[in-house]
């Protein structure tokens, strides 16, 4: 079982077994995360394809991968001679409606119910109606030939200091019983972990990067019951859960408290696997709702704003390190490669105060491989940095103090007039963001059209989204504003509020020669005078991100003055923020790089 074509013939074989017609993989696990334990990363394990979102669907005679467009380049390549074809997702057709269409009238589709929500179950089976196809919810047919399956994560959970947090456990979980009372819900079941996390003001490490841990949490009118493995808890954080009204019992118990249900379930269908839903009670009413700690943990109090911008600014510094080491070693000619970036980054980041591990693989892409938004250096697969090109680098951080994502670019060589252009160009667009005034409540997607104009201006475009909302020392994507104009403008949840952290990341690719992204985080902040008009109250964004943009890249010409004057003032704040924490070549490097232009 060495290869994906491998691995493919044994799932056809396990599917012929349970007399399948189809095998469905999605990238998912009981918690629907982004980011997957191993233990769940069975798509990755069986098709070779290592992004972090895709769908494979396997029939007898066909296997095919859907898989958005920051994974098509990537997606090509792995799965070369695999026997999965890769599908582009965009195109208006999914994996669902392919199987609707390929697999014949009173067919039998499988899935493992612990990678399946519940609001994906009733698309699948609205989607097979018509044919009389059958679902069939199977556990996981993989582990009949994965027979070195990783084991569930076991890190131990640990609590977020109250000197971080602007509210208690006890707290947070009145703000949802009160939402839950005026829904007219007895009890809120919550099984996405960052969520969980927040609510009980505990973090943890079962998945990479995200300081989260396995667990479901059943909340009552007057109870709450956190599902985990209680070999995760020290005594201390027992006695945490017990001071807030929390109590537990095991992970694997979850499923049957939710069947032993009565009353009024409020859920969000799209959060819940049908592994712990699946047995409810026929008579228990259901809200399908978006969890209201969502709403609540992505507006951020002032105090966690404030503890943020120090988590920036200790990140800039660590920055400034990383850079002048990075120009320094790249000028005397050591044979340095992307791998080699992500080494250097976490080295430096390792001394900052309140650092505790990065919030993603860093994305380290040198020329062509920089074209590729989310492109994965690996020991098998890296580029040296050697003769000239731009080199893009997307990285990130989890301080106790806050969450870090940003993307800077940087020239290996003398850059070219085209690629000065296309960089000021993306910092054109970032800029026009950076400065938008809009009113609350506005919906994230109608934001996108202001970054992308001065691309759409040039007849220039990038494939993903502007911008994602930021946990604090939470996950580095996390909902529910999406600057997407790809993402619905009718869902009230997409409303931009003041506190929201939200990246600002304009890209322009250049498929087989370079790709430029330059982000930075922002926080939505009231417009202070006059605080609210005859028209309501208006927002701005405060950049927080404190790190130099590569003004060697710039185009002076094609800047106006409003634009030029932004950058200038970004640098001068970026200078007097970072310019006490740095020191020797780190400080040198700063102040040449925020030099006015």
């Amino acid at each position: 079982m060495t290869t994906p074509a491998q691995r493919l013939t044994a799932l056809r074989a396990a599917m012929k077994k349970h007399q399948l017609d189809a095998w469905i993989i999605p990238s998912a696990d009981p918690h629907l995360s982004e980011y997957l334990p191993e233990h769940w990363q069975t798509r990755s394990w069986v098709s070779g394809f290592t992004g972090s979102v895709g769908t494979l669907a396997v029939t007898e005679n066909e296997a095919t991968l859907w898989a958005d467009s920051r994974y098509w380049e990537q997606a090509e390549k792995q799965l070369a001679g695999s026997g999965i074809r890769l599908e582009k997702l965009g195109f208006g057709r999914t994996h669902i409606d392919w199987l609707a269409e390929v697999l014949p009238a009173n067919a039998a589709a499988g899935i493992a119910p612990d990678m399946l929500s519940a609001a994906g179950l009733k698309q699948l089976q609205a989607a097979f109606y018509a044919k009389n196809i059958t679902l069939r919810l199977e556990d996981d047919i993989v582990n009949g030939f994965w027979n070195e399956r990783p084991a569930l994560p076991d890190a131990p959970v640990f609590i977020h200091e109250a000197v971080y947090t602007e509210e208690s456990a006890a707290e947070k979980l009145a703000r949802v019983r009160q939402f839950m009372r005026d829904k007219g819900a007895d009890h809120h079941l919550v099984s996405s972990l960052d969520d969980i996390a927040w609510i009980t003001n505990l973090r943890g490490g079962d998945v990479d990067y995200n300081p989260v841990f396995l667990s479901h949490l059943l909340i009552d009118a007057e109870r709450a019951v956190l599902f985990i493995d209680s070999a995760k808890l020290g005594a201390a954080e027992q006695a945490w859960l017990q001071e807030a009204g929390i109590a537990t019992a095991p992970y694997a118990d979850a499923a049957d408290a939710v069947s032993a249900l009565s009353g009024c379930l409020m859920y969000d269908s799209g959060k819940v696997a049908v592994s712990v839903v699946g047995r409810l009670p026929e008579s228990v009413r259901l809200i399908d709702h978006i969890n209201p700690s969502t709403l609540f943990k992505s507006v951020k109090s002032d105090k966690e704003v404030e503890y943020i911008r120090q988590a920036m600014i200790q990140d800039g510094a660590a920055l400034c390190g990383f850079f002048a080491e990075f120009e320094r070693r790249i000028a005397a000619g050591d044979k340095l490669t992307e791998l080699d970036v992500s080494d250097m980054l976490i080295e430096h980041r390792s001394r900052r105060e309140a650092y505790v591990s990065p919030s993603f693989g860093t994305i380290a892409g040198y020329r062509e491989n920089g074209a590729l938004p989310h492109y994965s250096a690996t020991p098998e697969a890296f580029s040296p940095l050697d003769g000239s090109g731009l080199l893009l680098i997307d990285s990130g951080a989890q301080y106790k103090t806050g969450t870090t994502d940003i993307t800077r670019v940087v020239s290996v060589g003398e850059p070219t007039a085209e690629q000065k252009r296309d960089f000021t160009l993306v910092l054109k667009a970032h800029i026009a963001l950076a400065c938008a005034v809009f009113p609350e409540d506005t919906k994230a997607p109608m934001l996108d059209a202001i970054c992308r104009a001065p691309l759409w201006q040039a007849q220039c475009d990038y494939g993903h989204g502007t911008g994602h909302g930021v946990g604090y020392f939470l996950n580095v994507h996390e909902g529910p504003q999406l600057i997407a104009y790809q993402a619905s403008v009718l869902s009230p949840h997409h409303a931009m509020k003041a506190g929201m952290i939200t990246s600002n990341e304009p890209g322009l690719y250049r498929p087989g020669k370079w790709g430029i992204r330059i982000e930075s985080l922002v926080v939505s902040r009231p417009v202070a005078q006059p605080a609210e008009t005859e028209f309501g109250r208006f927002l701005y964004f405060e950049t927080v991100t404190m790190c130099p943009i590569d003004t060697r890249l710039v185009e002076k010409s094609l800047l106006n003055d409003a634009e030029t004057a932004w950058l200038n003032q970004y640098h001068a704040t970026v200078r007097a923020k970072l310019e006490p924490l740095t020191e020797g070549e780190a400080k040198t490097w700063l102040i040449e790089r925020t030099q006015a232009i």
